[in-house]
């Protein structure tokens, strides 16, 4: 018999963590004396409901324990002795000194005795000179002079001797305190934003008294996952070096303010600790700037000498040897060069345990320096700060302009203008926030119309920091093009366009990219912050303020409608754009007329955009040095012959009324016209000699293009959408260097050249929506692919591979035959593929990397698809009538499928031996649909669902689960639930299921009442402890209708019951949050049964276990219990293999759950996990959970493996076992 010990009633370790976490706000005080850590003096009638509240809430905010009078005293009590007792208790006085303070005689009295706490204490007082002069205030003029003389009045009249003394003793008292209190350097108000010098008071407490801030200040809104992300790598000592963290982003995106707000909480938990701040900024403007700082860490983390260096290399001397001997917290603020790196940090590491936080605006600056040249390199991490999200913006913004979270009524809108023109930049919604304090909407819409004139505001000073730091003039003009032209462009065509303009884009993109200038999108495009762009584009306006033409640049589309128009442009012009479009938004233009010759003088112009602008006169008149031509939009039906074409890189004439493309030159008269311009012979001359992309999409009256060898370097050919294209020409075959064809949506495209197979260095095809059949495109024969992609092309059985090889036909064995062995990407996707369609074998695609086969009618997985050796990504989303995946390559690396349809795929199977592998979180919404009550379902290593009463009886004896009544009924028919079928949830090593019942099996011994229960493992010697296998836990479960449905927060419930297992004794905790199951909805009662599968390392005899369920809202658990599952040992050998399969999954208690492991040790079990980049905790995690950041992301891109490697062998049998084939699989 087994025996199990529970603990006496309430004493469960697990009840303290039932419930809502209680959280200390109170601050850090010095003594326990100190009640208080400020003292707000005030006079009420001034700034009770305005500054003084004001500070007070940011006070209380910031952690900052503030006494106020009518908040701690009680109405009745005699104030002097609770204000002298209020004042002795705190750290430090704050005294608001505005124009009827001296009225009062309790302020006065105040006063002195503040005054007097200082001189027999380290008291801390802080004077606000409130609209008041310091002056006033020393000297007792003005209304402070009005004050005291009303008081001496006072005197005057009264007759009792005895108070006429007191009175006279008040009155120098008070008169002295004044002129010692404006003595004393406070804060005056005059001149500065409330909001900005609260900020600043707060600041200057939490500095000078050291307190820990408790909930994050306004400057650190939406902060909270990098405040978590930085706490917890700083709590992390399992690092035997030194560890590194940099801190990057572009200039004020809330680097320092992170920094500094870890740094206050957790400096004095090390021997040593140096904050050194602005040293970009203090080593620019200050002639010794370095030596400085040096001198400042010395100071910080050694006190060993006062002596005075002036040589660098001498204070790095002793900084390296003072890093080596302590364990020290080090902050280093804006770093911008390897010099400043290197002389504050040395060469020749550090303390074991020490910590360094680098705040750069150049993310690749750390890894440059010496410390990581050693053999021993720091342990590095990078925490990239962006823009804040709307909610977070809003909020923001709103602090600073309104005093609270949300905008007033009738600024709804211009707060959203603002928050879009600032795209989620702290400082840009602090700074302006503060200037629209107390503003009305018309200041408000006044101000972002100015906000794009604006040159030398805070903002783009702390933005342009960053193009201060590039480091060539190259990396500036390439970061001027980028912001005025080329933002939203491809990479690619970017780069191609702008090395043409003598641009090193290589490395200069990569610049940008380090320093947060640039970066780059899903889709391969140049993107960039709308404030960063802003300050690109006010650096090319500075050139010339007033006068436009004399810019390098003209993006304006105004301005450059102006220089043309009055024919303005010179040769300092190295690009313009202008588009007809966006001035006719403004009704401006649209009667206007430009003529060619208004480009005559702009000799240097490389970049020029003229989008639906109808110009007038000769052609001959452009630029010949022109490198991008992008002119949307143009009218005419065919290129015109005088243009200057010979140095074009790029031209686009997308949306144009061109009928055909070059072959015009081969009309007589048009050869001659251009023999006149050139003054030589066409046929002598290549006409496009330098062009190389070439974009023609939706020209709907483009019917041919041809004549490609006067396209000798031509790399992007780029005809999307042309409906009316018939022919390309089969002179496409001296196009040596064409890369990319995208002919995609030309729909009466009648063939395509035979000699595109020639073409060696083709590396993508589109033939997106082409609706191919056999009376279209003759032949392809393609040699070299990379990329080949035929989206929704319409397949028609009867079409043969001589009819075309790109339409798909029916034998697609030929088809993948004809293709390039080096293939890297193949798109199959909406072609209505059937599974029948496919080939048994795409081994001839030995390169082959990339597959998708989206929206076709494929029931499952395409037996060819196993045969493709070097297969990464494999994509089948929205393939409806797909049921199963299995065994894909086990080289696969990305799975992706997304079907929001409950009938979708029921089961995906793994090769054992498969690479890490990341499932594609589309597979979340999926999930989250499927029914698990109506039908078997399993992704292998993920979760396996089946009906109950198809578990096999030997699975069911070894786990302990016999005679169970409602099974029993199932499987002879008399279930009297006849829409419900209990279903079994295999997931991390746990078995479950729900039925319906009011009481649990008999064979639970051990019950508690409520939603726990406590006992520790016997130590009984039969059968064996050491032979325990699993726990099963049972709990009654009922539904409440009583239960009122009101709202609540987002996270305070489970979805499902929520499950902690912990083992006191080994200190472990597993948390499994259930498989949804629909089973108990409209059910008043139920049991969920569940098998963990525990070994000896988890537990075993004299642990103490305790085990807590966590209700979801409306659900309430009335009785749990629990027994223990031991090892038959006489019939060891035999069932070993029962649960064999189920022990071989890698994602199991007992096997890998490192990827579920949160940073304070337990383990989050929720398959929602797979498909997430890390774990996030919710409110009703936090009873289980006390500690640790909201969001813990996982680094690792590549981690489910389904099976574990050291079990991979008997995978096999165990599938066998449980009644699956163990067919050959590559």
């Amino acid at each position: 018999m087994v025996v199990l010990f529970e603990l006496p009633k309430g004493s469960s370790p697990s009840s303290s963590t039932h419930g809502h976490i209680i959280s200390t706000c109170g601050p850090r005080s010095s003594t326990q004396d100190d009640r208080y850590d400020v003292f707000l003096s005030f006079r009420g009638v001034d700034t009770r409901l305005s500054f003084t509240n004001y500070l007070y809430e940011a006070l209380i905010d910031a952690n900052i324990n503030t006494f106020l009078d009518d908040e701690e005293i009680e109405t009745g009590e005699d104030l002097k002795p609770e204000l002298e007792s209020a004042i002795k208790a705190s750290r430090a006085s704050i005294i608001v000194l505005s124009k009827n303070y001296a009225s009062s005689t309790w302020c006065l009295d105040e006063l002195v005795m503040i005054l007097e706490q200082r001189m027999s204490s380290d008291h801390i007082v802080i004077p606000i000179f409130y609209h008041v002069e310091p002056t006033h205030v020393r000297k007792q003029q003005s209304s402070f002079g009005d004050a005291m003389a009303k008081h001496k009045q006072m005197m005057k009249v009264e007759t009792n001797p005895i108070k006429i003394n007191q009175w006279a003793k008040k009155m120098d008292r008070w008169s002295k305190a004044l002129v010692e209190v404006a003595n004393l350097k406070g804060k005056d108000v005059k001149g500065r934003f409330e909001s900005d010098l609260i900020e600043e008071i707060v600041k200057d407490i939490y500095r000078r008294l050291r307190i820990p801030l408790g909930s994050v200040r306004s400057f650190l809104i939406g902060m909270e996952y990098h405040i978590n992300f930085v706490t917890s790598w700083l709590k992390d000592g399992s690092s035997h070096t030194t560890d590194i963290l940099t801190i990057y982003g572009i200039g004020g995106i809330g680097k320092t303010s992170l920094a500094k707000h870890v740094y206050g909480l957790y400096s004095r938990e090390f021997h040593t600790s140096s904050f050194i701040e602005d040293i970009t900024r203090k080593c620019d403007e200050q002639f010794n700037g370095l030596l400085d700082l040096q001198e400042q860490l010395c100071n910080d983390i050694s006190k060993t000498s006062s002596i005075k260096f002036h040589d660098v290399s001498i204070y790095t001397a002793k900084i390296e040897n003072a890093l080596a001997r302590k364990k020290v917290f080090v902050v280093l603020d804006d770093i911008s060069t390897l010099v400043q790196l290197e002389a504050l940090l040395g060469s020749k590491g550090f303390h074991p345990g020490s910590k360094v936080i680098i705040t750069t605006k150049d993310k690749w600056l750390t890894e440059s320096c010496e410390l990581f040249k050693r053999n021993i390199k720091p342990k590095h991490v990078k925490d990239f700060l962006e823009g804040l999200h709307e909610i977070k913006s809003r909020q923001l913004l709103c602090s600073h302009a309104f005093m609270c979270n949300h905008p007033k009524a009738g600024y709804e809108e211009v707060t959203d203008k603002l928050m879009k023109y600032c795209q989620g930049h702290p400082l840009a919604l602090e700074v302006l926030g503060k200037s629209l304090y107390n503003r009305d909407v018309a200041y408000w819409e006044g101000c972002m119309e100015g906000l794009k004139k604006e040159i030398s505001s805070p903002i783009n000073n702390v933005l342009r920091m960053s193009f201060d730091t590039l480091p060539s003039n190259n990396d500036k003009e390439l970061f001027k093009h980028i912001a005025c032209f080329f933002v939203g462009t491809d990479r690619d065509v970017s780069e191609t366009i702008l090395e043409a303009c003598d641009i090193n884009t290589r490395s200069g993109i990569t610049n940008l990219i380090d320093r947060c200038l640039l970066s780059i999108g899903p889709n391969n495009e140049l993107k960039m912050h709308q404030l960063v762009q802003e300050m690109g584009r006010f650096e090319v306006r500075q050139e010339s303020l007033d006068k436009p033409w004399k810019q390098s640049r003209l993006w304006c589309h105004k301005e450059s409608f102006r220089v043309l128009k009055q024919k303005k442009g010179k040769g300092n012009l190295l690009g313009l754009a202008l588009d007809m479009r966006m001035l006719e938004k403004e009704k401006l233009g649209a009667s206007f007329e430009l003529k060619t010759d208004a480009l005559s003088n702009m000799d240097s112009l490389m970049l020029l955009q003229l989008n639906y602008v109808h110009m007038y006169g000769s052609y001959e008149n452009f630029p010949e040095n022109l490198r991008g031509l992008c002119m949307h939009g143009f009218h005419l039906k065919s290129i015109p012959a005088e243009l200057p074409i010979v140095n074009l890189v790029g031209l686009d004439m997308s949306y144009s009324n061109i009928e055909s493309f070059v072959s015009c030159y081969s009309n007589p008269q048009r050869l001659e016209k251009r023999q006149k311009v050139d003054g030589s012979c066409l046929k002598e001359k290549i006409l496009f000699a330098s062009l190389k992309i070439l974009n023609l999409s939706f020209c709907k009256q483009l019917h041919s293009v041809s004549d490609f060898d006067q396209l000798p370097v031509l790399e992007r050919l780029i005809l999307r959408n042309c409906i009316g294209l018939l022919d390309i020409c089969e002179s496409i075959g001296q196009c040596v260097e064409l890369v990319l064809i995208d002919l995609s949506y030309c729909k009466k495209l009648e063939k395509l050249p035979r000699n595109i197979g020639k073409l060696k260095k083709v590396k993508t095809v589109l033939l997106d929506g082409c609706n191919l059949d056999e009376s279209r495109i003759k032949n392809m024969d393609v040699d070299s692919l990379e990329i080949f992609t035929v989206n929704n092309i319409r397949i028609n059985k009867r079409t043969s591979f001589s009819s075309f090889v790109g339409s798909i036909p029916h034998d697609l064995k030929s088809f993948a035959m004809s293709l390039p062995r080096s293939l890297v990407r193949l798109s199959l996707a909406n072609n209505k593929l059937s599974h029948e369609s496919f080939p048994t074998d795409f081994s001839c695609l030995s390169m082959l990397r990339h597959l998708y086969l989206d929206g076709n009618p494929i029931i499952s997985m395409p037996s060819c698809v196993r045969t493709l050796p070097r297969l990464e990504i494999l994509s089948m989303e929205n393939c409806k009538k797909l049921k199963s995946v299995e065994y894909p390559p086990r080289t696969l690396r990305e799975l992706s499928i997304n079907p929001f349809d409950v009938h979708y795929v029921k089961k995906v199977v793994f090769d054992p031996e498969m690479c890490p592998l990341k499932l594609s979180v589309n597979w979340l919404n999926y999930l989250s649909s499927v029914d698990c009550t109506r039908g078997s379902y399993e992704i292998e290593g993920v979760v396996k669902i089946q009906p109950m009463a198809s578990v096999e009886e030997k699975v069911l004896h070894r786990l302990g689960w016999t005679n169970l009544d409602f099974l029993n009924e199932t499987r002879v028919g008399t279930n009297s639930s006849e829409s419900k079928i209990e279903m079994m949830i295999y997931e991390f090593a746990i078995f479950s299921t729900l039925y319906e019942a009011e009481e649990m099996p008999s064979w639970f011994r051990h019950r508690s009442v409520g939603p726990s229960i406590s006992f520790t493992i016997p130590s009984s010697s039969s059968p064996s402890p050491n032979n325990l296998t699993g726990l099963n836990f049972c709990s009654i479960q009922t539904s409440e209708p009583s239960a009122e449905c009101f709202y609540l927060s987002y996270g305070q419930f489970p979805i499902t019951p929520m499950m902690t297992i912990s083992n006191i004794t080994k200190n472990r905790r597993w948390i499994y949050e259930r498989y949804r199951d629909k089973f108990s909805e409209g059910l008043k009662c139920w049991v969920m049964l569940s098998h963990w599968m525990f070994g000896m390392n988890e537990m075993e005899a004299g642990d103490h276990i305790t085990i807590t369920v966590t209700e979801p809202y409306g659900e309430v658990i009335k009785e749990c219990g629990v027994s223990l599952v031991y090892e038959d040992g006489e019939k060891k050998d035999e069932e070993e293999d029962v649960l064999g399969y189920y022990k071989s999954w890698n994602h199991i208690i007992g096997g890998d759950l490192s990827p579920f492991q949160t940073t304070t040790g337990e383990y989050l079990l929720n398959n929602t996990r797979f498909f997430e980049t890390g774990i996030e905790l919710y409110p009703y995690h936090r009873k289980v959970i006390t500690d640790g950041p909201n969001f813990q992301e996982q680094n690792e891109k590549y981690w489910f493996r389904a099976f574990s490697q050291r079990n991979s062998s008997t995978i096999g049998s165990a599938r066998e076992g449980k009644g699956e084939s163990s067919r050959s699989r590559p």
